[in-house]
C-alpha cells in the first residue's frame, strides 16, 4: 500500500500543533512533523517575508482526500498551501506501521478510538 506525505504551512507553532494533534488523534495520519521555516512570497503584489511552521503529515494514500479536507476545514489562511507527495520508497516496517491506520480511522477531533 502506498504512503504519502501531505505538507502544509501554518502561521504559528500552536496552530500547527493543534492541527497535527487532531489529525493524529483521528488516526488520519500516523506521524506529524513540525519545522520552523521562513517563507518569502508575493501576496497582493507585495513581497512578504514571514516565519511559518511547516507541517509534514505521513499517512496511507487512501487517507489523502480526508486529510486535505480536514486541513481546509481548520486552516487559518485564505489560500493555504497543501501538497501531497507519494513516497516512492518507505522502509517496509515503517510503511506497515503507517498503513495500519487504514482500519483505525475516527472523526477528526473526536478523540482516539481503535
Amino acid at each position: 500500500m502506498a504512503v504519502i506525505a501531505v505538507i502544509t504551512t501554518l502561521p504559528t507553532r500552536e496552530q500547527a500543533l493543534q492541527l497535527a494533534s487532531a489529525l493524529v488523534e483521528a488516526r488520519l495520519v500516523a506521524c506529524a512533523q513540525l519545522s520552523e521555516i521562513e517563507s518569502l512570497y508575493l501576496w497582493n503584489g507585495q513581497l512578504q517575508q514571514e516565519p511559518e511552521v511547516r507541517l509534514t503529515l505521513k499517512a496511507p494514500e487512501a487517507h489523502g482526500e480526508a486529510i486535505r479536507a480536514a486541513i481546509l476545514e481548520r486552516h487559518p489562511y485564505d489560500l493555504p498551501a497543501i501538497h501531497t507527495l507519494r513516497l516512492d520508497w518507505v522502509h517496509p516496517p515503517y510503511a506497515d506501521w503507517i498503513t495500519a491506520l487504514e482500519n483505525a480511522r475516527t472523526t477528526p477531533g473526536a478523540g482516539a478510538h481503535a
